[in-house]
């Protein structure tokens, strides 16, 4: 075992034979060899030899938890279950193996099975948590059961009663089991039991959160809608704590809600069951006055009450009320919040809520009004004036933020622009000087200057200036070798670099990240929607197999969460984790990275390395399967990951989301049909019968090629609804999500191209079952496609030509889109060979049958059918072709190794020389990651010639 745990597993292996060869039926011993096994790589031995302890239904400690850590290993956590029941009916008294079997239903989700599990442990040792364990089995069952009904019926009513029956006998001892009870109301909608139960002597033992009982409560209150406690519970707590922002909503909505209802308190008794109800908006306005005052008091500043007018305002603003209930003037007020919290770098995205209230007329004076009060002193009468410490850099940076919310900088001019561009990265280099004693990993204070400055030079390139998007990365180079943790700065670095069709820096950028667990499903977009796509195929693989790494664990590692919740109680965490489990299950970029993926390995290895029929077999891929849920499908993308300080007008906004989740959608179901017609090839390959015998339908052929044909009416589908999409031409915010490959794959020819592969792979299908005698018309139908193939092919190569990065008036260009073509034409040429490897399987038998007819007649003349002719043509002209792009990628290496980029003159005076330095690695690092994507689409293209040059019948 200790072998094992050091990794040492050839050792472990060793010294398990030793034992086993002394004691020959040593459980354990051959538990702990068919771990080393697994680990090793030997599957199938491990999960003979672990079958056969099992099947000895061992009933030792040892033996149990070995072969429970083995099948964890395999991912068969089934089998466990199947160990303890055994081990259970053999020792049926015993509290640890009886709490293993209910924990191994857990991992796979069986939850009757846990219900009475839990009830068989309970019975041996009643203890309280074992009865829980199968009320809250029940929980499960409900939340699980397809049918609304049965669960509202049957499941839920049946765990109430369980735990009333406890309730009676006063048995509860834990709070886990009063949230329980609470859960089970809730989901009952017995609301006013819920409300009762927390009120009541049980709700005394909710204490482990801060106010859980005054939460519980109100959410009861506003599920009944009783606005009047809703309220003065709110008030109470907004009196205990004035900074609460929640209570501040919940009073606000329950006021107007009075208001709207006209409700008035009653003359004799209390208000409501939680005290005094304010129901006017005169006792809401002396509220927030009073907690304004009482802050003034108070021994450290508070948010809260100055949020509260601003809050209160909008809202009588919203119902039509001026200023009749004079509660300020919202810009005096945020001005005055300003002076107060403008050195706190909340202060921006507080106000951010509330510049609507302010009018577009206002915004210059607002903005000069702030500059004033912040303390900055220039060194000479024409010099900037720069603040002397941190707390005005703050402030003065708050106010630069607003500027650009408020799209005081989108009307400048160029010229205006480069001069506040300027100007931020003076006070950027200013600010540095600050945090000298900054650690590695904190950021700087002044590192938003910087992040500013490049949000403006992006607006310029937008309006086509090509030159900014260079000084972008440059700025953001440089802002990193500062504050080398500035997340911010890697993701736009990112997200530039991407855009000009280099992803190589990105690769070490994303890894610096260091993205966590469900990050790699937030923002693992960036990484996989570029890899791929600009050529680099070995990156793409590594990124698709972090993602995918963290999804396959995401099952193993929710199952451990679920039974440590069990195991401390935390009921109400339980289905969180599950619906966190789905959530990532029916994940966007879990279905695109898979389909990728797959996508990939097959480029890369199938009939170059591996058959494509052992490949598509190592995959278990089948065109019959669909295992991506279209209806669940959740885009768990986080859009905003990018700090953006556009107006609204500008941002991203919900309509964006929506679209881009369609584009993603429409992309994914293009791509998937491609991997699933590609996926039935080899199929159509095997022993056809002729066309008049019995067996075709049964030998399960026929119904394979109606298989790929109903599959290519779908794509037919999709690809018009994506048309359809595109026509709409949206253009994404900057920022905002990145578009799909598919415009790219519709305009330079691709789709129309893999589209009339597959329907030539019908008509060759054709051919084979009726056979070569009276079969001309299919075969010049099959003829004509193999021409308009080559031309389709060589109008891609076409639009693949030209300068990948070019050099016009001392400023660089680059062509991402030649790169993502050439991308879009080896995939295409890799479909045309597996498609023309079956065309081979298909031509072959009939050519030796011909010659073995030629032997029989002694004719020298045997007229050969067209067909043949027809693909030895196509095959030639492929090779061709194909030679012809290497030849093609091999000028671009020579042009873009010749490419000097120090010699570029950037005649852009504003370039100081420090930031020259910056800009030489910039543009290295674009140059060199094209010549790696050329090396690589070359090196894959030679493969693929390789291909092409067996394929002779």
């Amino acid at each position: 075992a200790d072998y094992l745990d050091n990794g040492n597993n050839k050792m472990a292996i060793q010294q398990a034979d030793k034992l086993l060869k002394k004691h020959k039926d040593l459980h354990c011993a051959k538990v702990l060899k068919a771990i080393g096994l697994q680990r090793t790589g030997k599957q199938d031995e491990a999960y003979a030899l672990a079958q056969e302890v099992a099947a000895l239904e061992p009933t030792d400690d040892n033996s149990l938890q070995a072969l429970t850590i083995l099948y964890r290993e395999m991912h068969r956590p089934e089998l466990v279950t199947k160990l303890y029941e055994a081990a259970v009916k053999k020792v049926p008294n015993s509290e640890e193996y009886h709490s293993h079997l209910f924990m191994a239903y857990a991992r796979v989700g069986e939850y009757k099975k846990m219900q009475q599990a839990g009830m068989a442990l309970y019975k041996i040792v009643p203890k309280n948590p074992y009865y829980f364990w199968s009320v809250m089995s029940l929980i499960m069952q409900s939340i699980s059961a397809q049918d609304e009904n049965l669960s509202k019926t049957m499941f839920l009513p049946l765990a109430e009663r369980m735990v009333e029956k406890m309730v009676k006998e006063d048995k509860i001892e834990a709070e886990a089991e009063v949230e329980l009870y609470y859960m089970i109301l809730e989901r009952l909608e017995k609301y006013k039991e819920a409300l009762d139960v927390v009120r009541g002597k049980l709700g005394e033992k909710l204490t482990s959160e801060l106010q859980s009982r005054e939460n519980k409560c109100m959410a009861m209150y506003k599920k009944l809608h009783r606005w009047p406690e809703c309220n003065a519970l709110a008030r109470r707590l907004l009196l205990k704590n004035s900074d609460d922002w929640q209570f501040y909503i919940t009073y606000f909505d329950s006021v107007f809600q009075l208001i709207d209802e006209s409700w008035t308190p009653p003359a004799e008794e209390e208000h409501s069951l939680e005290g005094e109800v304010h129901c006017s908006i005169e006792q809401a306005v002396n509220f927030i006055e009073e907690r304004i005052t009482e802050e003034s008091k108070s021994s450290r500043p508070l948010r809260g009450p100055y949020l509260a007018k601003l809050e209160l305002i909008r809202r009588l603003r919203h119902r039509g009320c001026n200023d009749e209930y004079k509660l300020g003037d919202p810009e005096e007020l945020m001005f005055q919040y300003f002076k107060k919290f403008g050195d706190k770098p909340c202060c921006f995205t507080d106000l951010k809520v509330f510049v609507d209230l302010l009018p577009p007329s206002q915004y210059t004076k607002f903005i000069r009004q702030l500059l004033d009060v912040i303390p900055l002193a220039a060194a000479a009468e024409n010099e900037v004036a720069l603040p002397g410490d941190i707390k005005a850099l703050q402030q003065h940076l708050c106010v630069v933020q607003l500027s650009r919310l408020l799209g005081i900088y989108h009307t400048m001019e160029k010229k205006q622009k480069l001069a506040v561009v300027r100007e931020l990265m003076l006070r950027y280099r200013h600010g540095l000087e600050f945090g000298k004693s900054c650690l590695k990993t904190e950021l700087q204070f002044s590192d938003y200057y910087c992040l500013l400055a490049v949000h403006l030079l992006l607006d310029l390139w937008l309006e086509g200036e090509e030159a900014a998007v260079w000084q972008c990365l440059t700025l953001l180079e440089e802002g990193l070798s500062h504050s080398p943790s500035n997340a911010q700065f890697k993701l736009l670095l990112i997200r530039i670099y991407c855009r000009l069709g280099a992803f190589e820096p990105v690769s070490e950028l994303y890894s610096s990240l260091d993205a966590k667990h469900i990050q790699h499903d937030t923002i693992g977009y960036l990484l996989t929607r570029y890899a791929g796509s600009l050529g680099h195929y070995a990156a793409a693989s590594q990124s698709c197999n972090f993602a995918l790494r963290f999804f396959h664990s995401n099952q193993k590692d929710t199952s451990e969460y679920i039974i440590q919740a069990y195991k401390y109680g935390a009921f109400e965490k339980i289905p969180e984790f599950i619906a966190f489990r789905n959530r990532l299950n029916s994940s966007l970029h879990f279905a695109q990275v898979r389909t990728e993926r797959m996508l990939l390995d097959l480029l890369l290895e199938a009939n170059i390395s591996t058959s494509l029929e052992e490949s598509i077999k190592s995959m278990s891929l089948s065109p019959e399967e669909d295992d991506i849920p279209w209806k669940d499908l959740r885009d768990n993308r986080d859009l905003t990951v990018l700090f953006s300080w556009d107006p609204k007008d500008r941002d991203i906004s919900e309509e964006h989301r929506k679209l881009s989740l369609e584009e993603e959608t429409l992309w994914l179901r293009i791509r998937s049909l491609t991997l699933r017609l590609v996926s039935g090839l080899p199929a159509l390959g095997h022993t056809i019968q002729p066309k008049n015998s019995e067996k075709t339908a049964e030998n399960g052929v026929s119904s394979k090629i109606d298989t790929i044909r109903a599959l290519l009416q779908q794509l037919e589908v999709w690809v018009d609804s994506g048309k359809k999409f595109l026509e709409q031409k949206i253009q994404y915010p900057v920022l905002g999500p990145p578009p799909t490959r598919m415009a790219g794959f519709f305009s330079n020819g691709s789709c129309q191209c893999q589209t009339s592969l597959f329907y030539l792979v019908s008509d060759i299908y054709e051919l084979d079952t009726n056979g070569l005698e009276d079969s001309a018309e299919i075969q010049e139908r099959i003829g004509n496609s193999f021409k308009s193939l080559v031309e389709r092919l060589t109008d891609l190569f076409n639009k693949c030509k030209g300068d990948l990065i070019e050099v016009r008036d001392g400023t660089l260009k680059t062509h991402p889109n030649l790169l993502e073509n050439l991308v879009f034409f080896v995939e295409t040429i890799s479909i045309a060979l597996w498609v023309s490897s079956y065309c081979d399987s298909v031509l072959r038998p009939f050519k030796s049958n011909l010659q073995k007819k030629k032997k029989k007649k002694k004719e020298s003349s045997v007229a050969m059918p067209p067909v043949f002719t027809h693909f030895l043509d196509y095959v030639t002209e492929l090779q061709t072709l194909t030679s012809n792009v290497i030849d093609h990628i091999k000028g671009l290496e020579i042009i873009l190794t010749a490419l000097k980029l120090e010699e570029l003159s950037l005649k852009d005076t504003l370039l100081l020389q420090e930031e020259k330095k910056f800009t030489k690695t910039v543009q290295g690092k674009v140059q060199s990651s094209y010549h790696h994507s050329v090396q690589e689409i070359g090196e894959l293209l030679k493969k693929r010639l390789d291909t092409i040059k067996k394929l002779k019948i």
